[in-house]
């Protein structure tokens, strides 16, 4: 009977979600408790976004958001580190404009999914993919519709609702997707290419030329010969303002204040190591010890020599157990080692197992019953391998008997590896971990060797708090002192401080090299003002991101729109100064060309060496020798053979072609590159059509404020 652990087992592939942060409620409650006007004053604060002119609040993105995280928990995932945070973000972003978008699609037109039709793609003889994964036989592949049936008929007694929350999630994806299946094909079907279409393609790509070709490069004529003008500067500005459209973004400079132990803590740590050295040479339960002093938990592995620090080696392979070396110093920490036993155990085991999981329908004490059955089973006769296919909760290894191979020590969890290391080959035992009971048969060992047990005290050297206060007194002393953009630099100058910088910040961007999770130093700095100190939402000037305090300067703005004239003079007056290149240089070669007889004395009289180029068509990236050159590509497809160009303006230079050979080849079939362009066509329809209409919908994304 499938059950909600059993979706667990198999919905990974199926849902990618994230997790969500919580509501602003002191927002919230000023929202509530204030006049009209200014109720709208606040809903406008709590916009997060614009979607075709429709107003989305913060409240509604926070539910998607904590909707999509109960599901990623009910798919039997409970660890939501960062990286799970911002992708569950993402995906309710996405679903969310998706949903905006598109329903207003379906409505113009009068699109749906009938009751009818969903019902058979649940259970109908074709199955939708998602229901399909979730109830195949992992043994068979076969799709088990009596599980399906099952489930459903128990989803509704399920006193938690968790099954009926994640089917009617299942169930929206799978009905979002058919609409946008039946909405792409719609458009696929109004879609034709006409004969004339295909032949002119065929033509297109079908001719090849070959050519002979001389450039004088824009490099040759000196920067200093060519004088340009404001006037000159701003006309091209106004022409070619599509050019220099820029999104917004932030540079700042900044200074760390790093946080590091002092002396005095470094002092602390090692008179703390001294202090229980007695207690740690005394203590009978080490492991329980180490767990409870020291900063990192007890290893139970067998280390060979070799595995050993060098500082350990030699003391731990020749003295009796409950030795302790140290205190020695060892990756910025005070440490003591007690060696706890010495072992002769093999470097690898061969071994078989059969795993029991406690689930929704089978409790730990039923569980440890079965494999206590099972494991009588064994003892008097019955096939191991038989029992691991047709019982193991381990579907890898329950398919080839439960078989696990050769494994080195170390490789499985500790009471596994215990089991496998310190037996014997063909025990028959039973272990408990995290992951259930398992019966575990000893197949093969590997030679025996020395191996020691070394159980480490660790005292980590870390900032006290005291010494981060002395270091964030210093930050705020710095931010005090200096407020402005000018007392910052010359501070910097005068106390010798290593100044960083980082530009082209971004709203959403999450990371800034060097820094550590720098999100509140990037909403605030969206919120400062040029050449000014940058101050977060409590007028605060330091930055504590992990172990560094931040101040930081905001030196320069740019807003999304096109870029101000004064921000990109100097791309404009290399354009500029490009353009009245190309101007001297065809006129140059325009007056050769009425004095000379072919290529080749044209390029004699330039002083210019002839390039040749073959094969060269529509779909050509690059042209030997000359790199990216579309003008010129366009140019000499449009000559006939043994025809001189004009002078073409390229981007690295000015050009003249003259082409030796012009091939076609005619013998394609207009029908099949009809159906070719048309496949194309429609394939291209899958997301170019979504792309239209999210371009359409003017989305105004304001999450940064938010996130």
């Amino acid at each position: 009977m499938a059950t909600l652990q059993t979706i667990r087992d198999r919905a990974g592939i199926l849902i990618a979600v994230i997790i969500g942060l919580a509501i602003l409620a002191f927002v919230l409650g000023d929202f509530l408790g204030k006049g009209n006007s200014q109720r709208i004053g606040m809903k406008k604060k709590l916009e997060i976004a614009e979607i075709a002119k429709h107003s989305v609040s913060y409240l509604e993105y926070d539910k998607r958001v904590n909707d999509l995280i109960d599901i990623y928990k009910l798919s039997g995932n409970t660890s939501i580190d960062e990286a799970t945070n911002l992708s569950i973000q993402q995906q309710a972003w996405d679903q969310m404009i998706r949903e905006y978008i598109m329903s207003e699609e379906y409505k113009n037109i009068g699109l749906a999914v009938s009751s009818e039709e969903l019902f058979d793609l649940i259970q109908g003889d074709n199955p939708h993919q998602y229901v399909r994964q979730l109830f195949t036989d992992p043994q068979s592949g076969m799709f088990n519709r009596s599980a399906l049936i099952q489930f459903l008929k128990n989803m509704e007694n399920d006193p938690s609702g968790n099954q009926k929350k994640y089917w009617m999630f299942m169930e929206s994806q799978i009905n979002d997707e058919q609409m946008f299946t039946k909405y792409i094909n719609l458009i696929q079907k109004g879609l034709y290419v006409n004969s004339l279409q295909a032949s002119n393609n065929i033509a297109n790509n079908s001719k090849q030329v070959d050519f002979n070709y001389i450039v004088q490069s824009y490099s040759s004529i000196p920067d200093s010969a060519v004088s340009i003008s404001d006037k000159e500067l701003r006309d091209y500005y106004q022409k070619h303002q599509d050019d220099y459209e820029q999104s917004a973004s932030r540079n700042i400079e900044y200074v760390v204040f790093e946080v590091k132990a002092s002396q005095n803590d470094i002092a602390n740590a090692e008179e703390w190591i001294n202090d229980i050295k007695p207690e740690f040479e005394a203590s009978s339960n080490t492991e329980q010890f180490i767990n409870a002093n020291s900063d990192e938990p007890y290893d139970a592995k067998n280390y060979k020599q070799d595995e050993l620090s060098e500082v350990l080696r030699e003391f731990m392979f020749n003295n009796e157990p409950g030795a302790v070396y140290g205190p020695y110093m060892e990756n910025e920490s005070y440490r003591l080692a007690k060696l706890n036993n010495i072992n002769m155990i093999p470097d690898s085991v061969r071994a078989r197992h059969i795993l029991i999981s406690p689930n929704t329908e089978r409790t730990t004490r039923q569980a440890s019953a079965i494999a206590d059955s099972l494991k009588s089973l064994i003892e008097k006769g019955s096939d191991f391998a038989l029992l691991a296919l047709t019982n193991s909760d381990d579907q890898g290894s329950a398919q080839i008997g439960g078989d696990l191979g050769w494994f080195a020590d170390g490789t499985m969890v500790q009471p596994f590896n215990e089991a496998c290391f310190n037996g014997n080959k063909g025990d028959l035992t039973i272990v408990e971990t995290q992951f259930g009971y398992h019966i575990i048969e000893i197949l093969d060992q590997g030679p025996k060797s020395k191996k020691v047990q070394v159980s480490i005290l660790i005292r980590s050297i870390q900032p006290s708090t005291n010494t981060y206060e002395q270091i964030y007194s210093e930050a705020s002393r710095f931010a005090g002192l200096n407020d402005t953009y000018d007392k910052f630099i010359a501070s910097v100058e005068k106390e010798g401080i290593n100044k960083r910088i980082a530009n082209d910040i971004k709203e959403d961007d999450r990371q800034i090299p060097g820094l550590e999770s720098p999100r509140s130093l990037i909403r605030a700095v969206y919120q400062s003002d040029k050449n000014n100190i940058v101050l977060d939402i409590n007028h605060q000037a330091v930055f504590e991101l992990e172990d560094k305090f931040v101040v930081a300067y905001l030196t320069d703005v740019k807003e999304k729109g096109t870029a101000p004239y004064e921000q990109v003079i100097s791309d404009l007056e290399f354009n500029v100064r490009k353009e009245k290149k190309a101007e001297k240089i065809i006129k140059s070669i325009q007056e050769k060309i009425n004095t000379t007889s072919g290529m080749n004395e044209l390029a004699d009289a330039l002083n210019l060496r002839v390039k040749q180029a073959s094969g060269i068509n529509f779909n050509s990236f690059s042209i030997p020798g000359a790199g990216i050159e579309p003008a010129l590509t366009g140019t000499v497809l449009a000559m006939d053979e043994n025809s001189i160009s004009n002078p073409v303006k390229g981007l690295n230079g000015v050009y003249v072609a003259e082409v030796t050979a012009v091939r076609e080849n005619k013998t394609q079939d207009a029908e099949l590159q009809r159906n070719s362009m048309l496949t194309n066509l429609r394939n291209r329809a899958n997301y170019e059509v979504y792309n239209a209409l999210l371009e359409n919908a003017a989305v105004v994304d304001k999450r940064s404020k938010f996130y």
